[in-house]
């Protein structure tokens, strides 16, 4: 498979780009991309960009960009607001935020919030590795962290909210999400200790809110954010549409096989 490559630069065809540090080690050294070995780029707004290596050095590669594989299309907006947990909970939620396509990482903090600092490029550098992997296009903004009251009073008029209330205070999800239609959405997810009385209340008088449940069981913080992105994600998201084939061959050979296995047939 094609290595990806998140970058800063703009993208065009005929365009160079040199590549040093960490970027070009991984390339160089990791990978062993020699002369002539491609590589995609994606720098979130031009859309995913052929590269060839033209020339390789001690300390940086070169790459020349030749066409464009796909462009940028529509996006979910979608952000998860979150009470930030410790560092390897913290990473695995901005892990598979970013694979389940939000757009921006809030860290919120709340009165239960035990976490004193969030590392905000650690936290943006696994949304990037993440967006490689996944052939996501763009990278979500993490935004540095914020009291709940200062999110609340700066709530953005249309963008609605759905808030997992583990007091029992809601619908359950799917039923919650029945009626709800596409747009600007928010996920909430509280601390560990979970949201006050006082915090709710707040969030309650907030426009276009949803609260909601996500089952008979606790979940802890990182799984409930998850369990809501996916399926707010599967009711009214991009979860909706077709699954691209990315190796049409694979995918034949894929069908053939079930087809085959179906019919009782053998190879």
């Amino acid at each position: 498979m094609t290595p990806r490559l998140f970058v800063e630069d703009d993208l065009a065809s005929g365009a160079a780009l040199t590549l040093d540090g960490p970027r070009a080690h991984y390339l160089r050294d990791v990978l062993r991309l020699g002369v002539g070995a491609n590589v995609l780029l994606f720098n979130g707004r031009d859309g995913e960009w052929q590269a060839k290596v033209a020339a390789t050095a001690k300390r940086s590669l070169d790459l020349g960009i030749e066409t464009q594989t796909r462009p940028l299309g529509v996006e979910p907006d979608l952000w998860l607001c979150f009470a930030p947990v410790k560092k390897a909970r913290i990473d695995f939620i901005a892990e598979k935020a970013t694979e389940l396509g939000v757009s921006a990482l809030v860290p919120v903090v709340t009165r239960r919030t035990n976490v004193e600092r969030v590392n905000v490029e650690r936290l943006r550098a696994n949304a990037v590795e993440a967006a490689e992997q996944t052939e996501r296009l763009t990278v979500p903004e993490v935004r540095e962290p914020a009291s709940l009251e200062q999110v609340l009073k700066g709530w953005p008029a249309g963008r609605r909210l759905l808030i997992a209330d583990e007091t029992g205070g809601g619908k359950p999800i799917l039923d919650a999400l029945r009626e709800a239609q596409p747009g600007p959405w928010a996920v909430l997810i509280g601390p560990e200790g979970g949201f006050t009385r006082e915090e709710l209340d707040r969030i309650a008088a907030l426009p276009g809110v949803l609260p909601v449940g996500l089952g008979p069981r606790i979940l802890r913080a990182d799984t409930a954010a998850i369990a809501a992105l996916s399926c707010l994600q599967a009711a009214i998201g991009d979860w909706r549409e077709a699954t691209p084939r990315r190796w049409p061959d694979y995918a034949g050979t894929v069908e053939r096989g079930n087809l085959m296995r179906g019919r009782g047939e053998q190879g």
